[in-house]
């Protein structure tokens, strides 16, 4: 955007970006169950046994925890290799 042109910056800006949109998707989830929508992963939703609908109905069981903890680690991750 600024003209920068280093490829440790896109790099960088890239793993920002995914931090970013993983944060937000999980931020939203709330708001989408209510609207009767899920758009986590599915695959890690299934690791841990929990269905779009334990989202939907919002338990608060500590599968459905670990749900969250696992995606929220992957943006943490990303932000850990900007560091």
């Amino acid at each position: 955007i600024l003209g920068v042109r280093d490829i440790h910056a896109d790099h960088a800006a890239s793993h920002i970006g995914k931090a970013q949109g993983i944060v937000t998707c999980l931020r939203a989830t709330l708001y989408h169950c209510t609207r009767q929508k899920v758009f986590l992963p599915m695959d890690i939703c299934m690791l841990h046994g929990v269905s779009q609908e334990d989202f939907i109905r919002g338990k608060q069981e500590k599968n459905v925890r670990d749900v969250i903890y696992d995606i929220a680690s992957q943006a943490h991750i990303h932000l850990e290799h900007v560091r």
